[in-house]
C-alpha cells in the first residue's frame, strides 16, 4: 500500500510570500497512512502543550505525581537521620569538651561542694592555668577513695533523689549514642551475680556494634572449679541471648588471669574503632581497666603513662557517673570507661548504701549446704537438725526466705544464714530484723525496710538426683543449688534412689523476696571438684560448631 511523505520544497525555488495562503503560516506536519508496524516503529511527535500520541496520560501523571512524593519522603526522612546523629555525635563532642573528673567522669564544677565534680576554685583557676583541667579528681572521688561509701544515683542506695544526685535513666542516656557508632564494645558480667548483671536489653544500647564478653571475678568460684566446665556453661548461656558476640573470657582483675586474653583480642577487633568498657553497675569495670592498662602498658608506653590518672574503685553503684576517656592505644582509638547501667532489679539498689560492701563477696566462695545445719532456738542458741530434709523449716540468707528442699548457698560470707521452723518464721524476722537479719543493719534502717513483699512459687522438676536441679540466682547476691537430694543421704542411704523414683519427680520452693529483686531459674553452675563430675557437655552440630563464640582462661 502507497504511503504518502511530507511535503518539502528545493532550496533554490524561490516563492514570493504573497503566493502563499496564510493556512501555511503556522508550521503544520502532514501524515499520511502507514502500516501498523511502521506506526509503531517510527517516533511520535507531542505539540507545544504536551499533547499528541506521545504524551502521558492521567494514570501516568498521576504515578509520576506519586512517586516524587515518595522519593521526598525518604529524603526528608533520611535527612532527618542524619540531624539525629549529627546531634547525637554533637553531644558527645561537648561533654568531651567539658573538663570531667579522671575518677568518676563527672563534669567539673565550683559551686556545689556536697554534689559530684566539685573542686575548691583556688585549685580549679590553677589547673586551668597551666591546662591541667583533666588531671583533677574531684571531692567526692577522694572521699571514695578512702573508703567513704557516698552514692550519687538516685533512687539506690536508700536516697530518694535531691539536686545532688543524677537519675538512673540520666546515666543511661550517656550510653545512647553507642549504637549509633562504630565501636567495640567490651561487656562485663559478675560471675557471682550472672543473670543479675548481664544486661539483658543490651542491644538497646550497643546497637549491632561486636562485643567481647569478659566474665569477671571467677578467682571467687570455689576451690577446684573446673574451668573448662564454667566456659562450656557461659556459653551456653550466652548464646540463647543471640548476640553478636565475637569471644569470651574468663577473667579476674585482681589476679590478672584472663586479662592477657582479652587485651590480645581487643587490639585484634578493635581496628582503628574506639573501645567502650560495659556493664552493670558495680560489675567491676574501672578494677578491669585498670588490670587492662597494666598489662598492655608492659609494651604500650601509651597505656603505661595512662596509668597514672585511673577510673576510681568503689563498692558503691554509680562511682562512674560520665564516659571517662582514655588514651590507652598507641595505634589510634580511645579507651572509655561508662557509668554503670543500673538495674532496679538487684539487690544494690534496695539496701542502704552503708550495708553495699555486705553483697560484695571478698574472698573464694563457699557453698553452705542445708540440712547438716544448726537451728536458731527461742533463747538464741542453736540445736542440730536431726531431720534428713528441709521439711517445716525456713531459712533466712538476709532479706531471703527458702523453705523445703536440700540447698547449697554460694553467695558473701559477711551475709550469715539462719534456719527455724517455718511456723517460727515471721516472728523471728520481725524480731531479729536488723539484729541478726542483716542488711539492713540497725534498728533504725529496719524500720524503714519494706520487707519481703515478693513471694514466687518455684516448681522444679529433676530426673536425676545425681546432680543438681537447677539454681535459683538471686538478683545482686548469689545463687543456691537445688539438690534433689544431698550427697551425705546419697551416700549413707543406698535406698534413697528407689524412695526418689516412687515419689513424685518435682521440688517446690517459695522464695520471699524485696519487691523489686527478681529471681531466675537457670541450668545449675558447675563449680567446686563435684561440678565436674555431674556437667554434661552438650553435643554440637556442625553448624552450631561455627558459630559458637569460644572462650578463653
Amino acid at each position: 500500500m502507497a504511503s504518502l511523505s511530507p511535503l518539502f520544497l528545493p532550496h533554490h525555488l524561490k516563492i514570493s510570500a504573497p503566493k502563499f495562503p496564510k493556512i501555511y503560516t503556522k508550521p503544520t506536519l502532514i501524515l499520511c497512512k502507514a502500516s501498523v508496524s511502521e506506526t509503531h516503529s517510527s517516533e511520535s511527535v507531542s505539540g507545544p502543550d504536551g499533547t499528541g500520541a506521545a504524551a502521558p496520560t492521567r494514570g501516568q501523571k498521576f504515578l509520576e505525581h506519586q512517586l516524587f512524593l515518595e522519593a521526598m519522603t525518604e529524603k526528608k526522612a533520611e535527612t532527618r537521620k542524619k540531624k539525629k546523629i549529627m546531634k547525637k555525635e554533637k553531644v558527645l563532642r561537648v561533654s568531651m569538651a567539658v573538663a570531667t573528673c579522671y575518677g568518676c567522669g563527672a563534669p567539673l564544677q565550683t559551686s556545689d561542694s556536697d554534689a559530684p565534680g566539685y573542686v575548691d576554685i583556688e585549685t580549679y583557676e590553677l589547673k586551668k592555668k597551666h591546662h591541667q583541667l583533666r588531671t583533677i579528681l574531684c571531692g567526692r572521688c577522694r572521699l571514695l577513695s578512702h573508703g567513704h561509701m557516698i552514692t550519687a544515683v538516685g533512687g539506690n542506695g536508700g536516697y530518694s533523689g535531691g539536686k545532688q544526685f543524677v537519675t538512673a535513666e540520666q546515666l543511661r542516656e550517656k550510653l545512647s549514642h553507642l549504637r549509633y557508632e562504630k565501636a567495640l564494645i567490651v561487656k562485663l558480667v559478675d560471675i557471682v551475680d550472672f543473670n543479675g548483671s548481664f544486661l539483658a536489653r543490651v542491644r538497646d544500647l550497643a546497637g549491632a556494634n561486636p562485643i567481647i564478653l569478659v566474665v569477671t571475678k571467677v578467682d571467687l568460684l570455689p576451690k577446684g572449679t573446673d574451668f573448662n566446665c564454667v566456659g562450656d556453661w557461659v556459653v551456653e548461656a550466652t548464646t540463647k541471648k543471640k548476640l553478636n558476640v565475637l569471644s569470651v573470657h574468663l577473667t579476674s582483675s585482681k589476679s590478672l588471669v584472663g586479662i592477657v586474653g582479652v587485651a590480645s583480642e581487643i587490639q585484634k577487633e578493635k581496628k582503628g574503632r574506639d573501645v567502650y568498657i560495659l556493664g552493670s553497675a558495680n560489675v567491676g569495670k574501672s578494677a578491669f581497666i585498670n588490670a587492662l592498662l597494666k598489662m598492655i602498658g608492659q609494651k604500650d608506653p601509651v597505656a603505661a603513662a595512662a596509668q597514672k590518672y585511673k577510673p576510681i574503685q568503689s563498692a558503691v553503684p554509680g562511682t562512674t557517673l560520665g564516659p571517662i576517656q582514655i588514651n590507652a592505644f598507641l595505634g589510634g582509638g580511645k579507651l572509655f570507661d561508662t557509668p554503670g547501667v543500673h538495674l532496679h532489679h538487684r539487690q544494690a539498689a534496695v539496701v542502704h548504701s552503708e550495708d553495699l560492701p555486705v553483697l560484695a563477696p571478698q574472698s573464694r566462695l563457699r557453698g553452705h549446704s542445708f540440712p547438716n545445719s544448726r537451728v536458731a532456738s527461742d533463747n538464741g542458741t542453736a540445736s542440730e537438725v536431726q531431720s534428713r530434709d528441709l521439711n517445716g523449716f525456713s531459712i533466712f540468707w538476709g532479706g531471703l526466705v527458702l523453705p523445703e528442699t536440700c540447698l547449697t548457698f554460694y553467695g558473701p560470707k559477711a551475709l550469715r544464714i539462719h534456719m527455724v521452723p517455718t511456723d517460727e518464721a515471721d516472728e523471728f524476722y520481725q524480731k531479729e530484723l536488723g539484729v541478726l537479719l542483716t542488711p539492713p543493719t540497725g534498728k533504725e534502717r529496719a524500720d524503714d525496710w519494706r520487707g519481703l513483699e515478693s513471694e514466687r512459687q518455684l516448681h522444679i522438676p529433676y530426673e536425676d538426683v545425681e546432680r543438681p536441679a537447677c539454681d535459683v540466682a538471686i538478683s545482686g547476691l548469689g545463687w543456691i543449688s537445688i539438690e534433689p537430694v544431698s550427697r551425705s543421704i546419697r551416700q549413707s542411704d543406698s535406698d534413697s534412689d528407689l524412695n526418689l523414683k516412687e515419689k513424685a519427680r518435682e521440688l517446690h520452693l517459695t522464695v520471699h523476696v524485696p519487691k523489686p529483686v527478681e529471681v531466675f531459674v537457670r541450668p545449675p553452675l558447675p563449680v567446686g571438684k563435684v561440678g565436674a563430675e555431674w556437667y554434661q557437655y552438650r553435643e554440637l552440630t556442625d553448624k552450631e560448631e561455627e558459630v559458637r563464640p569460644k572462650w578463653f582462661f
